[in-house]
């Protein structure tokens, strides 16, 4: 019968809630983890777009040589 009677008001949180535990070293682990997934992304990018430059130019300077 625990399990059905209220002890607390309708909008106070439950004693182990995850944000009652969550603190400023989760905080920062969080943000952490975003900035690095954010570097990566930004490096996956660069390389990406340096590899197109490079197919780029290849390409330009064999349809040169092509044309007579």
């Amino acid at each position: 019968m625990t399990l059905l009677t209220h002890e607390r008001g309708p909008f106070d949180r439950a004693p182990y809630s995850s944000r009652e535990a969550a603190g400023p070293a989760t905080a920062a682990a969080h943000l952490a983890t975003i900035k690095r997934a954010g570097r990566f992304a930004l490096a996956v990018l660069t390389v990406g777009g340096v590899l197109a430059g490079i197919i780029a130019l290849k390409t330009a300077i064999f349809l040169s040589r092509l044309s007579f």
